[in-house]
């Protein structure tokens, strides 16, 4: 066993073991605690067959929280995506697709774009942020598709305003490009721009979600759009070997991580501000040379936060931490670009609901100490 993988199973044991965390990990999780969190079914419904049954439920609960026309279950956020940038290339005549070079396609998908869907990519920035619609409208060349990541994780969970977003797509239109969304973390973005998800993708020509990202569903992902794209891409779907026999555990969990995950989204986004709050000033008066919390005021639940220390050491910090005192304040912790420099990624759930200023602030100072003993 490598050094890594024991600081990972050293820091899942104690997950598993903590009195108080901030969320759980993915890694967590036990079979039987994944199949109890599956939607209650009808034990006489039948099983589905290729996405009829409980998948075409979940198909049309998707379509209507997003207000769309239709929605398609795919097993892998990568495969919607995928088909779906394939799809407006065909119905545009352009293969070229405008995005950030740190959403996911390019980050990581192996290349899949050119390689799988003989797509090409063009990068309105490199800056990590958003990108602006006069970028947008300044690209040399022609583009068929505009693909927004909401939030683009790479970033800090970065989202646009409500007027950027706004412009950013009216962008597109002027150069008579269509916008996909690429909405795995879309859910949880209802709180920083202050609009219903309808409204949000009711901006974009199409829209992929992903059920396990915020939802803690078991896997699995929609696309979602017209009626005349969504039946194009089950075409593509059975194409690229997405047409599974039976998938209902799947839909099971995606509906009940929307029946109890989605309404405490909200919530989630408040603490996590209260939270980043709270490590700024715990770390500003800790030992800590200094850190930085990106975006100090979180869009999401979610939130980077970056420390002048090498990656092992501040995991091996934050797992002692999790042994010696049942709190788990970060989990893993990967290099900057920067030599000496690591980020983590901080996520509040239904677990750090509870946490009090007070609890971050005993947290930091367990965790700095084991930092510098």
């Amino acid at each position: 066993m490598t050094g890594d993988e024991d600081l990972t199973k050293r820091l899942v044991a104690a997950g598993r073991t903590a009195r108080r965390t901030l969320t759980r990990s993915l890694r967590e999780a036990t079979v039987g605690e994944l199949l109890a969190g599956l939607a209650a079914p009808d034990p006489d419904e039948p099983a589905d067959v290729y996405g009829d049954g409980v998948v075409t439920r979940l198909e049309q609960r998707v379509a209507q929280l997003l207000g769309t026309e239709d929605a398609a279950f795919f097993p892998s956020g990568t495969m919607a995506q995928q088909i779906a940038l394939r799809c407006w290339a065909g119905r545009t005549g352009n293969p070229v697709v405008a995005l950030h070079p740190m959403s996911h396609p390019e980050m990581w998908e192996g290349g899949a774009l050119s390689l799988v869907s003989g797509l090409r990519t063009v990068h309105p920035t490199k800056d990590p942020r958003q990108p602006t619609a006069e970028e947008v409208t300044d690209l040399a060349e022609p583009f068929g598709t505009l693909m927004l990541e909401l939030p683009l994780r790479e970033a800090g969970f970065l989202l646009p305003t409500w007027e950027e977003l706004e412009a950013l797509v009216g962008a597109a239109r002027e150069r008579d490009a269509v916008v996909h969304f690429d909405g795995a973390r879309l859910w949880e973005s209802t709180v920083h721009f202050g609009r219903p998800l309808e409204e949000i993708a009711g901006f974009a020509d199409s829209v992929y979600v992903s059920f396990y990202k915020s939802l803690g569903g078991l896997s699995g992902a929609a696309l979602a759009g017209s009626s005349s794209l969504v039946a194009e891409a089950r075409v593509w779907r059975h194409r690229y070997g997405g047409q599974v026999f039976r998938q209902f555990p799947q839909a099971l969990s995606a509906l009940a991580g929307l029946d109890r995950e989605l309404p405490r989204l909200p919530s989630y986004v408040a603490q996590a501000r209260r939270v980043a709050a709270a490590l700024a000033g715990a770390l500003a008066d800790g030992p800590v040379p200094w850190f930085r919390i990106n975006p100090e005021t979180p869009h999401t639940h979610q939130f980077q936060l970056w420390l002048p220390y090498e990656a092992d050491r501040l995991t091996e910090a934050g797992v002692r931490t999790a042994e010696e005192t049942g709190t788990v304040l970060f989990h893993r912790w990967s290099p900057a670009a920067v030599p000496g420099v690591s980020v983590t990624e901080v996520t509040v759930t239904a677990p750090g609901l509870e946490w009090t200023p007070e609890d971050v602030e005993e947290a930091v100072g367990a965790f700095t100490a084991r930092l510098h003993p």
